[in-house]
């Protein structure tokens, strides 16, 4: 475990490859669950090991959620310092090949943590150090204000967020990542056609505004599949993503 904080929750977990040689590429793991305190990394894990076994480290990220001192803009704050760990850590990680995954809310975090570079001044994430170039969102809440209006996500974007985008507007204006469009990295947005817990909705039309506004934006409707599957190692759902993972960084 390497921390980036005093807060239990404020660590990573790195997964290398076996051997030596040349440095690792390495994809940023952030799990899902609205952003609550009762999911964890843990989710994550089998993913991880998978990706170590092809030869790609994997920094499963955990973070301060709702619940346990989360929210904005503590949740943004450690999703930052967390992928900025890396440049600190004492492991063979070539910080040129970086990319991110996340599903659900992680989704929209590895989202945001590609989008950091499009932030300024004092607002939460401004100058990253490492920057993933391709990011993979599994279900992802890609659109705050969308989101925020879209059962069932309304009520955990509006507990996240603060408010409503009425209410704070700034705030969803440096939190989505629809709203930091274009961010200028590769990007591949998946959703199951059989999702209850995150509308499709919000994928497509992410995918559609991503595209229009020049980002190389790939959005793959699964079929026969729900929220889940993303997560599951021995799924299409996963292969998808892990084999255009390991294509980006190679």
């Amino acid at each position: 475990m390497h921390r980036y904080g005093d807060d239990a929750n404020q660590l990573g977990e790195l997964f290398l490859p076996d051997g030596q040689g040349r440095p690792h590429p390495v994809v940023v793991v952030i799990h899902g669950g609205y952003w609550k305190a009762r999911y964890d990394r843990s989710l994550m894990t089998g993913l991880c090991e998978d990706l170590a076994g092809r030869g790609v480290a994997a920094w499963n990220l955990e973070y301060r959620r709702m619940g346990n001192g989360g929210g904005w803009p503590e949740t943004f704050d450690d999703v930052a310092s967390g992928v900025d760990l890396l440049s600190e850590l004492e492991a063979s990680l070539d910080l040129e090949r970086v990319a991110a995954v996340g599903h659900s809310a992680g989704g929209h975090l590895a989202l945001w943590a590609a989008a950091r570079t499009t932030l300024s001044g004092d607002a939460p994430g401004a100058a990253p150090r490492v920057v993933p170039r391709a990011v993979v969102s599994q279900a992802g809440v890609a659109d705050l204000r969308l989101a925020a209006v879209t059962s069932p996500s309304n009520e955990p974007t509006l507990a996240l967020i603060g408010g409503s985008p009425e209410e704070q507007p700034e705030r969803y204006a440096l939190a989505s990542p629809r709203e930091r469009l274009p961010l200028g990295v590769e990007q591949l947005v998946l959703h199951g056609d059989q999702d209850e817990t995150v509308s499709m909705l919000i994928s497509e039309s992410y995918a559609v505004a991503a595209e229009a506004l020049g980002d190389p934006c790939e959005l793959r409707v699964l079929p026969r599949t729900g929220h889940f599957e993303h997560i599951d190692a021995s799924t299409d759902a996963w292969r998808i993503s892990r084999d255009w993972l390991v294509e980006q960084l190679s």
